[in-house]
């Protein structure tokens, strides 16, 4: 068995830059650590119990199949700041079949990123023993 001690979710944007702006700015992520200089330095945000690394430069688009899964305390309210700063909202949210309430936006490249709510009475609350 692997021991984690830590996580990172790395991205490579076309436009670091305009990717910097878009989470740090427009999400509002704060800042962990930078490193580097110049246009192409990394940004590594706090993302709740991980770490989102803003660095190098990708000439090819992200893949389809990847999502970003945040977890928000209000998504009606977290809608409407992002809404008012400008991100396009590709789905409001929603409460799926499932329980959860869901919105999706996508970062500058067209990395989708699902921002969730957990309903105060969904199972993924319920703790056996505690």
């Amino acid at each position: 068995m692997v021991h984690v001690l830590s996580s990172r979710t790395l991205i490579r944007p076309s436009d670091p830059e305009r990717s910097r702006r878009f989470y740090g700015e427009q999400l509002g992520l704060a800042v962990y650590r930078e490193f580097g200089d110049g246009p192409d330095r990394g940004t590594v945000y706090f993302l709740g119990g991980g770490f989102l690394e803003v660095s190098g430069r990708s000439e090819v688009p992200p893949s389809p199949a990847v999502r970003l899964w945040l977890q928000v305390e209000d998504a009606d309210r977290a809608h409407e700041e992002l809404r008012a700063k400008g991100v396009e909202i590709v789905r409001p949210p929603v409460q799926e079949p499932w329980g959860l309430i869901e919105m999706w936006i996508e970062d500058p490249d067209g990395t989708r990123i699902v921002l969730v709510e957990v309903p105060a009475d969904h199972p993924i609350r319920y703790r056996p023993g505690i």
